[in-house]
């Protein structure tokens, strides 16, 4: 492991906000994750998983170690009859993944494309884009208990998949340094992933339920397109709505799309019917976050630096640069601003995606 003193965060968070660290440790292996325990700087001290920086919002400098993992690998370990099962480094960088593995013939993961940050911060947000998401081609994840050193394995069941959600965004329920006891618990703060296993299905098929892809099939006559062709669409529909990171910093999709009851639903529809809605398997309805937001008439809209983007509003973006780049301050202000008034309008109170720090 490498371990830096009072370190600039700027390069390793995506909304490129100005933040420092009081210790910064790179992780390039699960040996590194596990010798954490045993190093007296590290041991007694808070920490703070960083992957890719792109999920999350720095309002101030980081006291105690952050952690950046960087752990390499992409192999395929496992074929059954019915799946390739890859198993790839946390530190890798999950788009790159995606394309690597439809350059292999393994098709499942082409509607995540272009989904920023890392391959081990997939299954902490449970990331999904375009009608699928990462728990549909999930197989199972190993990480380390950061006060142990202990490596343990988690399936799907254990990793307690929702809507952006996971077992790795919730608090201990328990003490640390129970061994199995950890199965299933709150692991926010408590655990590193080092790799994560997916299953890519053989009997594979499009998914086209968003009205994006379905445009773009119909458009072209592409009755049965190939993953391929889900691939260049989705990237092509994200550059053309959201913003690159490395040109504008932003941390992609702010808020979680809110669902409701079909009353609910109802009730809106009938004050607002242009609003953009999908019914869910449960019987709730999803309803557009950045409808709801654009509806209130956000995009554009700024706080000192941060700003609405003006093609996709559920997008905040620094509008600052180096020196003067957007502060936390800035965009959480601008963010609750929105939450009220999307509340005030429609009765919805909106959740943040980014953890903020």
């Amino acid at each position: 492991m490498l371990v830096e003193k009072n370190c600039s965060l700027q390069p390793y968070n995506t909304f490129g906000i100005m933040a420092r660290a009081e210790t910064l440790v790179r992780l390039r292996s699960a040996a590194d994750v596990a010798e954490l325990s045993s190093v007296p700087l590290l041991a007694n001290a808070p920490l703070f998983v960083l992957g890719g920086g792109s999920n999350v919002v720095l309002t101030g400098d980081v006291r105690g170690v952050v952690l950046k993992v960087e752990i390499p690998g992409r192999r395929l370990v496992a074929e059954t009859k019915d799946a390739w099962i890859v198993e790839v480094g946390a530190g890798e960088s999950w788009h790159d993944i995606v394309a690597w593995t439809l350059d292999q013939g393994w098709c499942g993961l082409e509607n995540l494309a272009l989904i920023p940050g890392t391959v081990g911060a997939a299954p902490v947000q449970n990331i999904g884009a375009y009608g699928v998401e990462l728990q549909d081609r999930f197989d199972s994840l190993d990480a380390i208990e950061l006060a142990t050193g202990k490596p343990f394995t988690l399936n799907a069941a254990q990793c307690g998949f929702g809507y952006r959600d996971s077992v790795f965004k919730h608090a201990a329920a328990a003490p640390a340094g129970q061994g199995d006891a950890i199965l299933g618990m709150g692991l926010a703060g408590r655990a590193v992933i080092t790799q994560v296993r997916l299953r890519l299905p053989k009997a594979w098929k499009p998914e086209l339920g968003y009205l994006d892809l379905a445009r773009r099939a119909a458009e072209l006559g592409a009755v049965q397109p190939t993953a391929q062709q889900i691939f260049d669409w989705v990237c092509a529909i994200r550059r053309a709505k959201l913003p690159d990171p490395a040109v504008i910093g932003n941390a992609g999709s702010f808020f979680k799309n809110p669902t409701v009851t079909p009353e609910q639903c109802a009730d809106i529809i009938a004050r607002d019917p242009k609003i953009v809605h999908y019914p869910l398997a449960d019987g709730r309805i999803k309803l557009a976050a950045g409808w709801l937001i654009d509806a209130c008439g956000w995009k554009g809209k700024t706080v000192g630096q941060a700003a609405v983007y003006e093609k996709q509003a559920l997008v905040l973006v620094n509008r600052g640069h180096g020196e003067s780049s957007v502060t936390g301050g800035e965009v959480m202000t601008l963010a609750k601003a929105i939450q009220t008034s999307v509340y005030e309008r429609f009765g919805i109170r909106l959740e943040p995606e980014p953890v903020v720090v």
